[in-house]
């Protein structure tokens, strides 16, 4: 019989499991549109199914191909409570009463081929041994881990092309916290170790004007503090936000969704930035990493010139007694491969930041006016760890920037190292003594590469910001967030620009070291918001 333009078949209440009454109903097309003439449309597909269940309206995360397809196939698998609802809703043409029906002749199916499933299991061993197989299989689609999923409903699909973005996504997701961070971590001080080995690790060049710098390995904070300290703390840190994100952020406020819907929700705006990650991928290896590498370190050490200053990847050309030309061009070759990889990944994490800001406030658009006060707590309590989770994030990504122009400035300066290059330069301010910023004219290629790492972890905190920070309750931290983040900033635009500049970048320096520590910066709390939930 029609209602509301669709086929409506009444609950049969014979006593069929899920599995019995599905494939009827399916067959049927119960639920589908009538054609113009007035008769069914047909019998359900998954793909049709599917998109018509995420068509509706207050379902906020839709439902996975792969769990429709689950319920067309012979294996005993159920349903789970959340999509009952979904698929009541097809069934009962969208009217309440017939929908309300349906829930209830599915839940009591589905109950049934649990009972089906539990003699299953007390009588699987000792009837038949293929029988207890067929128990095992029967769980409901809810309960099914998505990668055992994906191998029963794709086992006779063509495979899948490389995603970058799942790969990189699962980098960081996958396994436990520390391997990517301790994975750069050690490539870092296996640098160290050969550099050491070598003897680059600590070298002293002495200018034509008579000056002599120190250029070792070891005293290049963009090779030391950048890997083994700002670049594994930053991995830390999205790694820490991510997971909280999967496991705990998003479950909450998608209440009405599964663990593996949501995991695959999650899943769906990881693949859409496969493009992203792949131009970045070009960039941080083709230029960042292998035509920076040719034209920094490969071209001067083979013909010489280029107008760069003396470093570490140079000093075989006036020092060829302490490494030679071969040893080096490996030794810079081994550097800027582990660099542009390690960098690549530094922006993975960016765009996985800007995917999960992204992902909270569709959830938190779609969720407006709620059915309780609660709801909204809870979300803004989310949206507040999820800020104060990216500021550390971009406090650490301006320190990386700030460690690749002050080395770069440095090496182009008066100054005997780094260290002395700085307090020099305090004294001079605080004191009037000799000013050592100035030096000589080089190439600086690290002066713009830093440039984007500062402006892409800023975009992301501002993007961040605009989203989040416009419906939620949580100005007043937000606004100290942003004020670190504009001072740590202009410190790093200010390097070497001005006499004492170093005065103000240790300041911001200071602020950022106690942001990380306290993002909240004292006495906030999600409290503050309406709820008991502590944020850290």
């Amino acid at each position: 019989m029609p209602k509301n333009g669709k086929l409506f078949l009444p609950p049969p209440k014979d006593g069929s499991d899920f599995k019995e009454l599905f494939k009827q109903l399916a067959a049927a097309g119960a639920g589908r549109p009538l054609g113009s003439d007035g008769f069914p449309a047909g019998p359900w597909s998954p793909e049709l199914l599917a998109e018509a269940i995420s068509q509706i309206d207050s379902n906020l995360i839709g439902v996975d191909l792969r769990t429709v397809q689950l319920w067309f196939q012979d294996n005993e698998k159920g349903i789970s409570p959340a999509n009952i609802r979904w698929l009541a809703r097809i069934f009962g043409c969208d009217d309440p009463v017939a929908t309300s029906e349906w829930q209830m002749e599915l839940s009591a199916a589905q109950s049934r081929l649990t009972a089906k499933r539990r003699d299953l299991k007390k009588v699987g061993s000792t009837v038949a041994p293929e029988v207890p197989d067929l128990a095992r299989t029967a769980v409901d689609d809810e309960m099914e881990p998505p990668a055992k999923l994906e191998r029963d409903t794709e086992a006779n699909q063509p495979s899948r092309r490389f995603n970058l973005a799942e790969r990189s996504e699962a980098l960081f997701s996958r396994g436990s916290p520390l391997n990517l961070p301790a994975s750069v971590f050690a490539g870092a001080t296996a640098l160290g170790f050969l550099s050491y080995i070598m003897g680059i690790h600590d070298a002293t060049y002495n200018r034509t004007d008579g000056l002599g710098k120190q250029v070792g390995f070891l005293w290049a904070p963009n090779w030391t503090f950048l890997f083994m300290v700002f670049l594994p703390l930053f991995f830390a840190f999205v790694i820490e936000l991510l997971l909280f994100w999967k496991n705990d952020g998003r479950l909450k406020l998608v209440v009405l969704g599964s663990r593996m819907e949501s995991d695959d929700a999650w899943a769906r705006n990881v693949e859409a930035s496969s493009y992203t990650n792949w131009a970045v991928f070009l960039i941080c290896v083709l230029f960042a990493g292998l035509f920076q590498w040719i034209g920094v370190c490969l071209m001067p050490l083979l013909k010489g010139g280029g107008n760069y200053a003396i470093d570490w990847g140079k000093l075989a050309l006036v020092h060829p007694e302490v490494i030679s030309v071969p040893m080096e061009i490996i030794f810079t070759g081994l550097a800027y491969l582990y660099m542009c990889l390690c960098f690549y990944l530094f922006f993975a994490g960016l765009i996985l930041l800007h995917t999960l800001v992204h992902d909270l406030w569709k959830i938190g658009e779609a969720s407006k006016n709620p059915a309780g006060g609660d709801y909204e707590h809870e979300l803004n309590g989310i949206a507040l760890l999820v800020m104060r989770g990216i500021f550390r994030c971009t406090i650490l990504g301006i320190l990386i920037a700030i460690c690749m122009k002050a080395q770069s400035s440095y090496l182009a300066s008066n100054g005997r190292n780094i260290v002395a290059w700085l307090l020099g330069d305090m004294s001079s301010a605080l004191y009037g003594g000799r000013d050592i910023g100035n030096g000589s004219s080089y190439r600086m290629p690290t002066h713009y590469s830093s440039l984007l790492v500062a402006i892409s972890t800023c975009i992301v905190f501002l993007y961040g910001s605009i989203r989040l920070g416009a419906g939620y309750r949580f100005h007043l931290p937000l606004w100290k967030m942003s004020a670190v983040v504009g001072l740590l900033f202009t410190s790093y635009l200010l390097i070497d620009a001005f006499t004492g500049f170093s005065i103000l970048l240790g300041i911001g320096v200071v602020f950022a070291i106690y942001g990380l520590i306290d993002p909240g910066f004292g006495r906030w709390r999600a409290s503050n918001l309406g709820n008991n939930q502590s944020v850290s």
